[in-house]
């Protein structure tokens, strides 16, 4: 045995119950969640891309004028 092996500090330990007595699947379905959370993603999720439909700049467009083929224009994206 080299002296590394006998030397081992204690660890300290992850949880802590300071108040209550918390039976086995309390400790679990805490320790559980708390796995989650660290291993869940810190990036926002990706914004899917707006439909042109949903846009609300369209709402505040020029005015439109009537003439000739106005109506066939009206339609047609700027």
């Amino acid at each position: 045995m080299s002296t590394e092996e006998t030397t081992e500090e204690p660890r300290r330990p992850l949880l802590r119950v300071v108040r209550g007595n918390p039976d086995d699947a309390e400790i679990a379905a805490l320790t559980a969640v708390l796995a989650g959370l660290a291993s869940a993603s810190t990036e926002p999720p990706e914004q899917p891309a707006r439909s042109r439909w949903a846009d609300r700049a369209a709402l505040v467009r020029a005015p439109l004028r009537p003439g000739q083929g106005a109506w066939r224009a009206s339609a047609l994206p700027r």
